[in-house]
């Protein structure tokens, strides 16, 4: 069971990242977002930041349908980030492992290879 604690902890674990002023919680490397906290929308209703899901950089469109078919408990998306290679993962339901690795593989893929090149 992972929250945001978990979420920050390992993001800034990583080289070069920052935490971007947020309601939630918002990491990027070289100025791109690679894990934020889901900013949930209703209609009629404001916006409101869920910190029980993080929202994390996928490779692309393949990736993520196989994340949210292969495992539904962990992974959903929504009509607002299609064509985005983004999936919702929701926190209470993975191990610290798997975050760190889901963290981590997000991470590899915004970071440019001198940045990259830092983790070993």
């Amino acid at each position: 069971m992972a929250d945001a604690d978990d979420v920050r902890r390992l993001a800034l674990a990583l080289p070069e990242v920052i935490e971007v002023e947020s309601d939630g919680f918002d990491f990027r490397v070289a100025n791109k977002g690679f894990v934020w906290s889901y900013p949930e929308r209703k209609p009629g209703k404001p916006r409101v930041i869920r910190t029980d899901i993080a929202v994390l950089y996928v490779g692309d469109e393949a990736e993520k349908q196989a994340l949210v078919l292969g495992e539904p408990e962990l992974f959903f998306t929504t009509p607002g980030y299609d064509g985005f290679p983004l999936v919702m993962l929701h926190l209470p339901q993975v191990s610290a492992a798997r975050l760190a690795e889901l963290i981590t593989d997000a991470w590899r893929m915004r970071a440019p290879e001198e940045i990259e090149a830092l983790l070993p």
